[in-house]
């Protein structure tokens, strides 16, 4: 009985030696290319690889995220804080959502202004503010952004281009 057992697994090990060593030969020698045939359609060419995508180091001094910032004025006032960024159908940055006014929360309300109104020059740490070319006074009289209705933008004198929008 031993030794059928041995028997039967030299014949198996035999095999999938053999079925290896044939799929590993086929690896290396690669069928010719498929014959055409006349009037058909040419053959697609083999898929190039997509090219790789490019890269940008960004150095982590020059560039920090601005939600959730706070806003200065040139007088050092609270302006608020940066809640939203908002952007026209060719993804260019107009103006930024500015929490403003209130308590913890209440009774603050939303404005927009230009991003152009806007300076970055001290963020390189999350605690220091956007300031802003605005005064609180400006600031205080400018409409409340409401979502899905037109968007006033507060500016700062002289740089605002009026939006184009549909009344859809």
């Amino acid at each position: 009985m031993r030794a059928r057992m041995l028997f039967t697994l030299a014949i198996i090990s035999f095999v999938c030696l053999y079925r290896a060593h044939s799929w590993a030969e086929g690896e290396a020698t690669s069928p010719p290319p498929p014959q055409q045939q006349e009037g058909a359609p040419p053959a697609a060419a083999p898929k190039e690889p997509a090219p790789p995508a490019s890269v940008t180091i960004i150095g982590a001094s020059e560039a920090h995220g601005v939600l959730g910032r706070d806003v200065r004025s040139a007088k050092d006032e609270d302006m608020g804080r940066i809640v939203d960024v908002i952007v026209d159908r060719e993804g260019t940055v107009r103006a930024a959502v500015i929490d403003f006014g209130g308590f913890l929360g209440v009774g603050s309300r939303k404005i927009v202004v230009d991003w152009n109104a806007l300076h970055f020059g001290h963020v390189a740490n999350k605690s220091d503010s956007i300031t802003l070319d605005l005064t609180k006074e400006q600031v205080m009289a400018a409409p409340e952004y409401k979502d899905g209705t037109p968007i006033v933008v507060l500016g700062a004198a002289g740089s605002l281009k009026p939006w184009q929008f549909d009344h859809q």
